[in-house]
């Protein structure tokens, strides 16, 4: 759940960055339900300086846009008002040159401007600063940094961040041993009261051995323990919640089980003040309660740590030390200290640190982490490498590029991150019920406490009670609240693992109600850069030596056709010989004389001028017009030699990645520069639908305009810097991550492979988690419709059926596991 509630505050808007605006990660402890979650939300939104807030209850976190020179401090107050805490994280630096307090201050300042940062303590005479952050916005790296640009030298002593993972085991052993505890001491008040319904003769032995009072007085003992014990985290937060008009779950919670043992109470000690046949006890229903969700909220929170697990994967990629050759000496290093342009030396079998340039050697490296391909790519002088990807088979020596958060490891991490704490449209639905759910709950339970008083059966007085409390426990905002955002994070944790990511989780829906994809060519379709396709020779020429000539004409010219020919010859590990006597005639094309013979190639038109008959090619000319490539010709002292395509081959996995689009029920339309004939072609081979040819790159933004009015809504793939203009104006950009920056930060989505075949992945991975989050509405909402009025005894005057409040909290404590359980299912999402 992540965009700001849409009827909430005026200024509730989709976070955005500007020079004037900061980005803050507020971790949250304490929610426990989408009544929560609005809470946080409205409270951030009425502190002063915050133009944006976004909460998720799967990940706890808010992303919080504020204006520049809000406190990170402030934040963390309104949370506290709210009911709600936060969570820090310390760093100590040693800091070299301050001389003085001025330069004390402008130190404590310089760390206090970065986002997330709570407090800046500097001490001159021990020149260390104590620098406390909220988790996940700053790093030791971005602190050093704004100490040097401050003037000052800093190196990091220690840094405590706190592990989500440890956090975690930490959150389930509490519950473990609550929820054992909690058992331990509600199992003889269980046997006690209500034995006797299953074991014969079991109440006349109770009643012998132990009398009615004690009996009462031990269930009581016990029952007060399980609530001022295992039970307190309930009463802790929800009773400050009911005092404050805010009640969320916990106050549900706490209300019904504590009205279930202050009724019993009174019949203990002052059972004369109340009517007739109404002396009953229901300590076993309060203690019962506090057990069935304990265990519950242990399920859930085993399941939900599930969710993250791509998170925890990626950063698991994250090595902790480099090591840096400095001075002529190899120094193991933490990745703290490395700096951009240092040499990092990387042996086999180790993942590569940073990512950086080699230097020196050579190796394979598997990059399956960014692109899901399992075959290693072969890595060589000049070549770029990715900090996380694993290092084969050889020894490599990487000049350093970029560090901390400017990887693009980080930058995955990040946007895996943002994505997962995304909030859908159709989360807008949720938000209203959730806005009112709790009130409404317990004005249901009033009105069922009131109504079974006035008309019940008697003795009257029980009913009412028992009734109102199980309305109180069976409502569960938590199943509703869970429903979007844990689906979001296994979804797009999912995606990130078949190398897609979306930068903007808003595109999970947006993607899904897609109706045609269209496709840039040009580096999307195929590989970007043109390629020998074809060689035929006439019979009386040998096809390397007849190459071989080719190319040493070509090689003196810059045009992409010759790089092709000069490539191809080459890559057959060919001898070029130097041309003579070279000319070039524009739009015809070139002449040399080559190792004594002459040599010409061009169109067909200048080897028709020079007096050559084609016919002998007429046939493979023909078939290579219908495959879109234009053929050129090749004579070789006075005779016709050969037939040469040049052109841009199609991806590997493309003809693949269109059939899955179509079996997606998708059209498939083409935009590209290229002329119409060789369009048709390529689209006629490829099954695409519709074609957009001539188009300039300005002109693919209208005729994306065109698709969308002709189809629906549009995705465009594309990998270029003319594509961002189109990437962005469609409803869905995705942008191949082997393209240029800028088309990656103008799409929605990023395909980290080459592979076209991951657009249908995207497409399906977004219908299964749309589908997916429908579910889990979809159960939310009709568990509490059906069961509500169940609880509240619509069903006894035809059926005589009462739900037990006992009952009811096992059915909540079920239903927020089974949304989280379901969510899960998509990890299991096959490509």
């Amino acid at each position: 759940m992540t965009t700001a509630h849409p009827n909430s505050q005026p200024n509730s808007r989709p976070l955005s960055a500007s020079k004037n605006e900061q980005q803050i990660q507020l971790p949250i402890t304490g929610m426990s339900c989408a009544s929560c979650v609005r809470r946080v939300e409205q409270a951030l939104l009425k502190t002063t300086g915050v133009t944006a807030a976004n909460v998720n209850l799967a990940s706890e976190k808010a992303d919080v846009s504020v204006t520049a020179g809000t406190s990170a401090a402030t934040l963390t107050d309104t949370l506290t008002k709210a009911g709600y805490q936060t969570r820090s994280e310390q760093f100590e630096l040693t800091i070299i040159g301050m001389s003085c307090a001025s330069c004390v201050g402008r130190v404590e300042k310089a760390l206090q401007r970065l986002p997330g940062v709570l407090s800046a303590s500097v001490n001159l005479a021990a020149e260390r600063a104590q620098v406390s952050a909220l988790v996940g916005n700053v790093d030791q790296a971005q602190l050093v940094a704004a100490i040097k640009k401050a003037g000052y030298q800093a190196k990091p002593i220690s840094a405590e961040r706190e592990d989500d993972n440890a956090r975690h085991q930490q959150e389930l052993q509490s519950l473990k041993r609550d929820f054992g505890w909690s058992l331990a001491l509600t199992l003889p008040v269980f046997i006690l009261e209500m034995g006797a319904h299953v074991i014969p003769g079991m109440a006349q032995w109770v009643e012998a051995t132990l009398g009615q009072t004690l009996n009462w007085s031990i269930q009581f003992v016990l029952t007060t323990l399980v609530l001022l014990g295992p039970g307190r985290r309930f009463l802790r937060l929800g009773l400050p919640a009911l005092f404050r008009a805010t009640p969320d779950m916990n106050s549900l919670v706490a209300l019904g089980s504590l009205s279930a043992w202050g009724f019993s109470v009174v019949v203990l000690f002052a059972g004369h003040i109340l009517p007739a046949g109404t002396q009953h006890v229901y300590f076993e229903a309060a203690a019962v309660i506090i057990t069935l969700i304990l265990l519950g909220r242990l399920l859930e929170a085993r399941a939900k740590g599930r969710t993250g697990e791509a998170i925890q994967r990626l950063l698991s990629l994250q090595v902790n030390t480099a090591r840096v050759q400095r001075d002529g000496e190899s120094q193991e290093l933490p990745l703290s200290e490395v700096q951009v342009g240092d040499c990092l030396l990387v042996r086999p079998g180790e993942r590569i640190p940073l990512d950086g340039t080699v230097q020196s050697g050579s190796s394979y490296v598997d990059e399956s982490m960014l692109t899901g391909e399992p075959i290693p790519v072969e890595k060589k002088q000049g070549d770029d490498v990715v900090g996380g990807t694993i290092n084969k088979n050889g020894a490599l020596s990487i000049t350093t590029t970029k560090i901390g958060k400017d990887t693009l490891l980080a930058q995955i991490i990040h946007m895996v991150e943002q994505a997962q704490g995304a909030k859908l449209p159709i989360q807008a639905l949720v938000d209203k019920v959730t806005a009112v759910f709790v009130p409404v709950v317990m004005a249901i339970a009033a009105l069922t406490f009131a109504v079974w008083l006035w008309l019940g059966p008697t003795p009257a007085l029980s009913f009412a009670l028992i009734n109102a409390v199980a309305v109180l426990i069976i409502a569960c905002p938590c199943a509703m609240g869970l429903a979007t955002p844990t689906s979001i994070m296994v979804g797009t944790g999912r995606a990130a693992e078949l190398g897609v990511l979306f930068r903007k989780g808003q595109a999970l829906q947006t993607l899904r109600n897609t109706k045609v994809v269209a496709l840039d060519k040009t580096g999307t379709l195929t590989k970007g850069k043109p390629e020998l396709t074809d060689l035929q020779v006439m019979p009386d020429f040998d096809e390397d030596e007849t190459l071989a000539l080719i190319a040493a004409v070509e090689q003196h010219s810059e045009h992409p056709i010759a790089e092709a020919i000069v490539a191809a010859a080459k890559a057959r590990e060919l001898t070029l010989a130097t041309p003579e006597d070279f000319q070039a005639l524009s739009g015809l094309g070139v002449s040399a004389q080559v190792s004594g013979k002459k040599v010409a190639v061009g169109a067909d038109r200048y080897l028709t001028q020079l007096g050559y008959d084609l016919a002998a090619f007429s046939n493979t000319a023909q078939q290579l017009g219908t495959e879109g490539k234009s053929p050129l010709y090749a004579a070789i002292d006075g005779k016709l030699a050969a037939i040469i395509a040049v052109a841009d081959p199609i991806k590997e996995g493309t003809p693949e990645a269109i059939n899955a689009l179509h079996a997606l029920g998708l059209k498939v339309a083409m935009i590209t520069g290229d002329n119409r004939h060789t369009a048709q072609a390529i689209a006629r081979q490829l099954g695409i639908d519709e074609v957009e040819a001539e188009v300039m790159p300005d002109g693919k933004v209208a005729a994306l305009q065109r698709l969308r009015k002709q189809h629906g809504p549009v995705a465009f793939v594309g990998d270029g810097i003319n594509d961002a203009p189109a990437l962005a104006e469609a409803d869905v950009g995705l942008a191949i991550g082997t393209g240029t920056d800028i088309a990656i930060e103008a799409a929605e989505v990023v395909l980290m492979g080459g592979d076209l075949r991951a657009v249908p992945n995207a497409l399906a991975i977004s219908q299964a988690t749309l589908t997916n989050i429908r579910q889990n509405l979809f159960w939310a909402f009709a568990y509490n419709a059906c069961l509500i009025p169940v609880a509240a005894g619509v069903l006894y005057p035809a059926f005589g059926i009462l739900l037990s409040p006992m009952l009811a909290a096992g059915a909540m404590a079920m239903s927020s596991v089974f949304v989280v359980a379901n969510a899960l299912r998509l990890k299991r999402f096959k490509a």
